[in-house]
């Protein structure tokens, strides 16, 4: 029987969990990409280089889009496409930390059909496809459904509390943070968080696996101002993600000042 997608997913997952382990990130070789976007490391490339030819020798007509692959519109023209952050997380991963992960999604016609965000150091996998809900280490999740902003555990970097965000007093709900925008997004499908939310733009690879997990297991995600996701988009940037249960998403978007943003 062959292969389903989500199943090579998983199996690719695997594999580059085993690849970046090989690598201590304290004395990985490391280098920051041009223009401030951030650090790259030797174990990025080699998770990158794997995932490469492991997923397209498997689906040789899939298109690719990788944050570590120079992008080509060749993609524009596939149909389906690989969506990767070989390591997502980087400065965690460099820090010695635990809190980064392998996200890796494929998408058809604009719409995420498969996902998995895997944290190798933790043996968490998160996967799911779609209409087939999400799951972690093969047991079902479940997003927490609540509609009650006040003390509601919201994942977000520490800007979020600017005022220029919301459009009454900053919402008084509990912020916790995670270095991995991917692990954030399945700790919502997961029920260990209310929600989860960025206002910057955010590359399609940081929130293509995440972002069906949560959908999957409950949550409502939409771009920050209520659009929509849609992927493989000749810019692969999203205005931002806002993540939670239904009743808690129309909150929080209702509360935010989706005028403003950085």
């Amino acid at each position: 029987m062959p292969e389903t997608d989500l199943a090579l997913l998983i199996r690719a997952a695997r594999g580059a969990g085993e690849i970046a382990l090989r690598y201590a990130g304290h004395t990985a070789k490391r280098w920051e990409k041009p223009g401030g976007a951030g650090p790259v490391t030797e174990a990025d490339l080699a998770v990158n280089d794997y995932l490469a030819e492991t997923l397209r020798a498997a689906r040789p007509d899939y298109g690719w889009l990788s944050e570590e692959t120079e992008d080509s519109t060749a993609r524009l023209s596939a149909k389906t496409v690989f969506i990767v952050d070989p390591i997502d997380g980087t400065r965690s991963f460099i820090e010695g930390g635990r809190t980064w992960a392998h996200s890796i999604a494929i998408a058809h016609e604009g719409v995420t059909v498969a996902g998995v965000v895997f944290l190798p150091a933790r043996d968490r996998l998160f996967s799911a496809a779609k209409g087939e809900g999400a799951a972690l280490n093969g047991a079902p999740v479940a997003a927490r459904q609540t509609d009650n902003l006040r003390d509601a555990q919201i994942l977000a970097a520490r800007p979020i509390t600017d005022q220029k965000f919301w459009n009454g007093p900053v919402p008084e709900f509990v912020r916790a943070y995670r270095p991995s925008l991917a692990y954030r997004m399945a700790l919502v499908g997961q029920g260990r968080f209310d929600g989860m939310i960025t206002f910057r733009p955010t590359w399609e690879w940081d929130i293509a696996a995440g972002s069906l997990i949560a959908s999957e297991a409950g949550a409502t995600v939409t771009d920050r101002r209520g659009a929509t996701l849609q992927f493989n988009k000749a810019d692969p940037r999203t205005s931002g993600v806002i993540s939670a249960a239904p009743n808690l998403h129309r909150a929080l978007a209702r509360a935010h000042n989706s005028a403003d943003g950085e």
